[in-house]
């Protein structure tokens, strides 16, 4: 009795943890569509171009850098997806999500110093983009921030 009690707790603490965690994605979420469709706005390109999954990312690279890495940058994420979901079949498939990871990161990184550059902010700016994004995102589709053109 005294061990399904305790299985019971610890199922409800667990159940607890993962709502808050999926409340708080889908908050991040809302932030980030808003935040994106006030950027495209700004950017000239119609805010409901940042609603449509893979388009945005598409449109975000188009305005901000090139847009044939947007289709390098959205692979890697697949793969990295693929590799990492089958990384019990050998090291090999964890090996190459972890690398797939680091480079899907590194264009993440690159890209979001282009955003920076085209509102007119340097390199810190575009760490704060990279790191805590819904937030610098608001900053520039709220703020008084001007598109400047793709500085590439």
């Amino acid at each position: 009795m005294e061990t399904d009690m305790t299985m019971l707790a610890g199922t409800t603490v667990i159940g607890g943890i993962l709502g808050i965690y999926s409340t708080l994605r889908l908050i991040y979420y809302i932030f980030y569509m808003i935040a994106n469709w006030k950027i495209f706005s700004k950017a000239g390109e119609p805010g409901w171009k940042s609603l449509i999954p893979f388009y945005n990312v598409y449109t975000e690279y188009k305005l901000m850098w090139k847009p044939q890495l947007a289709w390098t940058y959205i692979g890697l994420g697949v793969l990295a997806d693929i590799f990492l979901e089958n990384t019990g079949t050998s090291a090999l498939m964890f090996l190459g999500g972890l690398i797939c990871t680091i480079a899907y990161l590194v264009i993440d990184f690159k890209e979001k110093q282009h955003v920076s550059k085209a509102f007119g902010h340097g390199f810190g700016f575009g760490v704060g983009l990279f790191l805590l994004q819904p937030i610098f995102s608001m900053i520039l589709g709220f703020g008084s921030d001007q598109y400047q053109g793709n500085q590439s």
